[in-house]
């Protein structure tokens, strides 16, 4: 029967051992990356989904270009199990503390968003490490509060919640290379250029500035992604997800000039450079410094 429906096409082979009808078979990458991970989970009942497969669950940003959908799936097994890479699944082996598991919105077992963010940081340089546990931390404070606001991350209370649940999963890991990260970790930060362009600045020793800054104009508030105080001087991370509507650029040249008008210059980068050319991204910011 199940050869005769896969022949029929009304049944998709997920993975060896694992068939999905058809009809449940998603039409996007991060939906089919899914349900291979599922299938994996069918087939190995002890493992917990990890990695890039538990960073699509709780929508965590990827640092470059490539999205997690695009990675193979990944899973955790327990000491018992054996690490391989085989085909379109990598098993890795770690003896998790309950903490560090939770259920998926639909009932499967899966890495916390902090063990999550940890295990996905490790290895990366303090940019791509910052996307990933920045990311993190925001979905961290979002589970914290009935319905988040702006402020709540950058709530103290929040935050500090946050960064100790990743501390955590990163003794856990016996990870120290993510000392420096865990150190500078801002969900206030909005998006993965915004973190990797907060990360090479920390690197690059100019002034560092502060991310997220609440700044009142004529034309109300507004949130700088960077913003140099002493030299009245906001940084600005352009990508094409703030201009998704026809009016989206007018008002932010409306806010630009907003903050001109109150004694602000602004500099601007866009989210390509932060990731591939981060030494313009540095030298323009450094020359509106003034350094």
């Amino acid at each position: 029967m199940i050869r005769t429906g896969l022949a029929l096409g009304a049944l998709v082979q997920v993975r060896h051992g694992v068939v999905l009808g058809a009809e449940h078979w998603p039409s996007d990458p991060a939906g089919q990356h899914l349900a291979r991970a599922r299938a994996e989970l069918a087939a190995n009942p002890a493992a917990v989904l990890s990695h890039q497969s538990a960073a699509l669950v709780w929508q965590l940003p990827a640092p470059g270009f490539t999205p997690w959908s695009a990675l193979p799936v990944s899973v955790m097994l327990p000491v018992s199990g054996h690490t391989s890479h085989a085909g379109e699944a990598v098993h890795h082996v770690a003896d998790l503390p309950p903490s560090q598991v939770l259920r998926d919105p639909h009932g499967y077992a899966t890495t916390s968003p902090a063990r999550t963010g940890v295990d996905l940081a490790v290895g990366l340089d303090l940019p791509s490490a910052l996307a990933v546990l920045d990311g993190a931390a925001r979905v961290i404070c979002a589970s914290m509060v009935a319905g988040v606001r702006r402020q709540d991350y950058s709530n103290p209370r929040l935050v500090r919640a946050a960064v100790e649940l990743l501390q955590e999963a990163a003794l856990s890991v016996r990870s120290n290379n993510l000392r420096r990260a865990l150190d500078v970790v801002c969900p206030g930060r909005e998006s993965a250029p915004e973190s990797v362009s907060a990360g090479h600045i920390l690197l690059s020793g100019l002034p560092v500035p502060t991310f997220q800054a609440e700044i009142q104009t004529e034309v109300g508030r507004y949130f700088a992604d960077c913003l140099w105080e002493e030299q009245r001087l906001v940084g600005e991370c352009d990508g094409a997800m703030k201009y998704d509507d026809a009016q989206a650029f007018v008002r932010e040249k409306r806010r630009e000039q907003a903050l001109r008008e109150a004694g602000y210059a602004v500099v601007r980068w866009e989210a390509t450079e932060s990731v591939l050319r981060p030494d313009l991204m540095l030298d323009r910011i450094a020359r509106a410094l003034g350094l």
